[in-house]
């Protein structure tokens, strides 16, 4: 094929590979996505997102039938090649890959609709980078088990729901969370039918009215990555939940990549952070 313009970016430390394929006439399979995202074979990343004007693919008709304001649909992937519902640290990097292409104006304090599998997004641009409107969450009841290599034994898991699929584990100490082998993904009993990010969460405590949590994640499709955007939301909504009554609605999340802000307002969650685009290219082998 002709030579593919790539951008890499990343938003703490989640990084991706995005193009833009406005009338949605370039043909990428899963393997062909996978080999874009390869940290040997590829550019390499932890997905790959494609931008192209929600009129000119299938999933954009009803992104636009919920807004038709959403002109550009953020088609992600996984590492793997997957197809993924939302990404909370892609999208912030989707936007300002927009407007750093001349594809979108936004002034600092505007907010654009963005379509993606999990329905529409807002996302308003900051001078420090960009937040998400993740929109409504759903706190699963019951618990399910996960089993991971370097616990003993299985630890409960709680489901959270931030139009794509998590489970959260609350460890006792930063000792547990450091020895965690996430070269595998931990096995969830029961097993979501589509699978689940699984996050780690370490509560460090509350001060000034904003808690504080530490996090690891094992994404879908992209194995241990340095940060996640919507799962620092489900983290932050888990340990909130595990909080009880008079838990605050305002968090920050450390992840290995960098720190991230989540809060929660008329129930919806919101997710907060930078944006940062690396480098262009030119890519000649992404068949």
């Amino acid at each position: 094929m002709s030579a593919l313009h790539i951008t890499k970016g990343h938003g703490t430390g989640n990084d991706f590979v995005l193009f833009a394929d406005p009338g949605g006439r370039l043909a990428f399979d899963a393997a062909r996505l996978a080999r874009l995202a390869d940290r040997r074979f590829g550019v390499g990343g932890d997905g790959t997102i494609r931008a192209v004007r929600s009129a000119n693919l299938p999933e954009g008709a009803d992104v636009l039938d919920e807004d038709p304001a959403a002109e550009w649909f953020m088609d992600y992937h996984n590492a793997d090649g997957s197809p993924a519902e939302m990404c909370g640290n892609g999208i912030r990097v989707f936007v300002d890959y927009l407007i750093a292409q001349g594809l979108l104006e936004l002034q600092i304090g505007d907010t654009v609709a963005i379509g993606t599998r999990g329905g529409v997004r807002p996302v308003t641009r900051f001078a420090d980078g960009y937040e998400v409107d993740l929109g409504p969450f759903v706190v699963a009841e019951g618990q399910a088990m996960v089993s991971v290599a370097g616990l003993d034994v299985a630890r409960p898991g709680l489901a959270v729901g931030v139009g794509n699929p998590h489970v959260v584990v609350a460890l006792a100490d930063a000792r547990e969370l450091e020895r965690l082998d996430l070269t595998d993904a931990p096995r969830i009993a029961p097993a979501p039918p589509e699978g689940a990010n699984v996050e780690f969460v370490v509560p460090e405590g509350v001060a000034g009215g904003t808690g504080t949590i530490t996090m690891r994640v094992h994404e879908r499709g992209s194995g241990e990555t340095l940060s996640c955007g919507t799962g620092a939301a489900a983290a932050a909504l888990a340990t909130r939940e595990w909080a009880g009554d008079g838990a605050p609605d305002a968090w920050t999340v450390h992840v290995p990549g960098g720190t991230v802000g989540v809060r929660v307002a008329d129930g919806h969650v919101f997710l907060r952070g930078p944006a940062e685009l690396v480098f262009d290219a030119e890519v000649h082998a992404a068949a």
